[in-house]
């Protein structure tokens, strides 16, 4: 299959772009635009929800460096505010976002491959990610390394993102992932890619949502279970956000939001993480029982600050792991 790169024609239909930033006539009795925003394709970003694309626009500026757009609403139905600033979650959203739009929309991947997240990681600017009177707009820089092809075509790579906000930077972060065919993925996954074929384990009582810093139980990623520093991971497979389509494994968005919680009930106090990093070394299945446990990670960058390690462990075996770093209670 041959690289495409897609071209998407942002006017709207009858106009034609001006120069300036103010409506013009066209002589015809219809108006011209410089630019109108919206959301890029969803299906660019792998969303079914229109509402949870968080881009807005893209553009190549050199071979493999890249400008994107994106939004973050003042209030979110999950990525909710903390500290009066942006849920850092979100953060880790939007990279993931804009990987695979770059991967899709300038690498030409074709919309039925599968992207494979390996790692991810976020560093914030608490001053910089404040909410603000109106929605958060950024510039994001996207600066691709350590590009693989085979047979011509993208296999994977790693990138680094910038997010800039009103020329500050708000955060940094980056991520790897690999991309495969419809019929590799299915050879990856035997049996358990067919729909149907994987019946998740039923749904386990939350804990409380004043412990993980939430306020719906229906946002609580974690189950008591009776062991200090431990929970089994809650898998809602009907959580609008968590699970914005159908997928045969646990997404690796639910496992650093179990780190961000862990880490809170674990040092037993709200906290705006600073910094999460996400390392994911195998699938999280739905059918089997995934525990998360937290300990304290010696030798803070900062005296100012905590670093707690959160480790997920399925049949045995590590499914990921996570480094997420708070400022401290005294600080």
């Amino acid at each position: 299959m041959s690289a495409i790169t897609f071209h998407i024609d942002r006017a709207t239909p009858g106009t034609t772009r001006s120069e300036n930033h103010t409506a013009a006539s066209s002589g015809s009795g219809s108006l011209r635009y410089s630019s109108l925003t919206t959301t890029v394709p969803k299906e660019l970003v792998h969303r079914a929800s229109v509402a949870e694309v968080m881009l807005t626009d893209w553009e190549r500026l050199a071979d493999d460096r890249f400008s994107v757009t994106a939004q973050w609403p003042r209030r979110h139905g999950f990525f909710a505010t903390v500290e009066d600033c942006h849920d850092p979650l979100i953060v880790a959203e939007t990279i993931r976002q804009a990987g695979i739009l770059v991967g899709h929309a300038e690498y030409g991947v074709p919309l039925d491959h599968c992207f494979l997240m390996w790692d991810l990681t976020i560093e914030v600017t608490p001053q910089h990610i404040f909410v603000d009177t109106t929605p958060a707009s950024l510039d994001i820089e996207i600066s691709c390394k350590d590009i693989k092809r085979r047979r011509g075509e993208l296999s994977g790579l790693r990138f680094e993102a910038v997010l800039l906000r009103d020329g500050q930077v708000a955060a940094t972060g980056s991520a790897r992932f690999t991309c495969v065919s419809p019929a590799v993925y299915q050879r990856l996954r035997a049996s358990r890619a067919e729909p149907g074929a994987v019946t998740p384990l039923p749904l386990t009582a939350p804990l409380a949502p004043q412990n993980v810093g939430r306020l719906s139980p229906t946002d609580v990623v974690l189950s008591p279970t009776g062991e200090p520093g431990q929970w089994q991971l809650r898998v809602d497979t009907r959580h609008p956000v968590l699970f914005d389509h159908p997928v045969d494994h646990v997404p690796g968005m639910l496992l650093l939001e179990a780190a961000r919680q862990a880490t809170t009930a674990f040092l037993g106090r709200p906290c705006l993480p600073l910094a999460v990093t996400g390392e994911f070394t195998r699938y999280g299945e739905l059918d089997a029982p995934c525990v998360i446990s937290a300990s304290y990670l010696s030798d803070p960058a900062s005296p100012r600050e905590e670093v707690v390690l959160i480790t997920g462990e399925q049949d045995g075996e590590l499914v990921f792991r996570s480094i997420v770093t708070v400022a401290s209670s005294d600080a």
